[in-house]
């Protein structure tokens, strides 16, 4: 679903039947706090360009709301491969295991 900032991200869930206006990110979820999830986070998120990349299935995200150093919040995302069973340096990219590169853009030695 579009985003209100115009990304298509597959985590987020807007609701607006009949005047309704529930916005939710569902790969943050309900958390409390400083975790809390709200609209603004959408702007600047990395979610949507990772999906674009890398539409692994095996790939999973983890999101982190941080403080920036005037305060603003932003989201961070760290990546995880089950099929390689390691962390994802690059997430746009994967972990290499999943899907490797055709001889075309590997270089030859």
């Amino acid at each position: 679903m579009k985003t209100p900032y115009g990304f298509d991200c597959p985590y987020f869930y807007g609701d607006y039947y009949r005047g309704k206006k529930q916005e939710e990110c569902r790969l943050i979820g309900n958390q409390t706090g400083s975790q809390r999830w709200e609209v603004r986070l959408c702007e600047n998120c990395p979610v949507p360009a990772i999906r674009r990349a890398n539409a692994c299935t095996f790939m999973v995200l983890t999101p982190v709301i941080k403080k920036s150093f005037l305060g603003k919040r932003k989201v961070t995302v760290t990546a995880y491969c089950q099929k390689s069973e390691s962390s994802v340096k690059t997430p746009e990219i994967g972990c290499g295991i999943c899907h490797p590169l055709d001889e075309l853009f590997t270089v030859k030695k």
